[in-house]
């Protein structure tokens, strides 16, 4: 009789495999704010008044390095921990989507509008012509936490999901959940920075809505970046992700604007914008524009190997889309494009036979070589060409509506 013995592993071993699953530059912000906080308690440093985010004094003296150094430092070790905590599932989930590099470049981009945001507001209360108010002005302010709840606003965005808990009480909607947790540790938290953690949720709604567009450098900056000799040591770790990979839907998400509806205000070119950048899940095959804007290697977190996607997968992955269309749980997807009206009958077998690979003679018609070179000559590829014409039956103009819908 054989007995089955099963074991768990032990807790340092699954304490080493949960952080082994943290991204690289998240897992190194978490070390560095753990450090600094540790280093502060042995030698018992707490003149916070130097290093915090001061208005005045990032004004009056230009004191600008206030800015970067008050995220780091944490005024005690439940402070320390609720943001650490906080920053591990959040910075995860934007450093897998954007990649190490730029998910720095954002972090760089959004203490820097945060602070921005809070001399704006400190000052306009401090100097308003009906009533002055100065406690903005002179309130010294340290921790991630305002970048944390920009991340919270993306991270948000980026989901689009329609409603949030909050501590698991209740649901709130969406576009709200940043606000009503900042009103809740307001409330429970009375020695938290509110403007600190507002300008965090107003950076975060610039940043979803594109106003930061005209900041944000392109794919080659990331890319130099990455290639450089000083930072080989870090491109080379397991944990590190490469913002230039063409990676698979599952370990990168890519944009849909379906997920994200747009309001009037922000309609137009900065919306457009905000969709040519910004990456976000969908559950099919990326897009020409997303395939071309992940060019390069990409990496699985947790996995030394890099995952390497081929350009030649592309006729197979069209063929599955066509077999998609074409069963029988979706029988209305299948569309024409410009017309938004579905194929014909005749025109759904020959999507079949396309997704089949049905060669021409099969259907009885040869396409000819003035047929496929129209069709090259319109910008498809001479395979693909072959492929649709077969499956029409030598029609030109189903062969067309077919090359559209992969292409779509």
């Amino acid at each position: 009789m054989r007995t089955n013995i099963v074991t768990e592993a032990g807790l340092p071993t699954r304490l080493g495999q949960w952080w082994d699953g943290i991204p690289f530059l998240t897992s190194a912000v978490v070390v560095v704010c753990g450090i600094i906080y540790l280093v502060c308690l042995l030698v018992g440093y707490d003149s916070f008044f130097e290093i915090c985010f001061l208005p005045s004094a990032v004004l009056s003296r230009f004191q600008v390095y206030r800015i970067y150094t008050s995220i780091f430092f944490h005024g005690s070790l439940l402070h320390v921990l609720f943001n650490m905590l906080a920053l591990i599932p959040l910075g995860s989930e934007l450093e897998r989507i954007m990649g190490s590099v730029r998910f720095l470049y954002t972090i760089i981009l959004l203490a820097t509008s945060n602070a921005i945001f809070h001399l704006l507001i400190a000052l306009v209360v401090a100097h308003n012509p009906f009533h002055r108010v100065l406690l903005f002005m002179n309130e010294c302010s340290i921790g991630l936490s305002g970048i944390i709840f920009s991340m919270i606003v993306i991270e948000t965005r980026l989901s689009g999901i329609q409603s949030r808990s909050v501590f698991g009480l209740f649901n709130v909607p969406a576009i709200w959940y940043a606000l009503i947790l900042l009103i809740v540790l307001q409330l429970l938290m009375t020695n938290v920075s509110l403007l600190g953690h507002l300008c965090g949720i107003l950076s975060g709604f610039a940043y979803t809505y594109g106003l930061f567009n005209f900041l944000m450098p392109g794919t080659s900056f990331y890319s130099t970046i990455e290639s450089s000799s000083w930072l080989s040591s870090c491109v080379r770790r397991p944990k590190f992700i490469l913002c230039t990979g063409e990676n698979s839907v599952g370990d990168i998400p890519t944009y849909s604007s379906q997920n994200m509806a747009s309001s009037g205000l922000f309609s137009g070119n900065i919306w457009r914008n905000l969709l040519a950048w910004m990456p976000q899940r969908e559950s099919s095959a990326q897009s020409t524009e997303d395939s071309q804007r992940f060019m390069g290697r990409g990496r699985t977190l947790g996995s030394g190997q890099s995952q390497i996607v081929s350009a030649d997968n592309s006729d197979s992955n069209l063929q599955a889309r066509l077999l998609d269309n074409s069963n029988q749980n979706h029988p209305s997807d299948v569309a024409a494009i410009g017309t938004g009206q579905q194929l014909s009958d005749g025109r759904q077998q020959a999507a079949d036979n396309a997704a089949a690979g049905v060669p021409a003679r099969h259907q009885g018609s040869v396409a000819s070589d003035e047929e496929i070179q129209k069709l090259v000559s319109m910008g498809f590829e001479k395979t693909q060409v072959e492929v649709a014409l077969a499956a029409a039956d030598g029609d030109l103009n189903v062969a067309v509506e077919i090359l559209m819908n992969q292409q779509g």
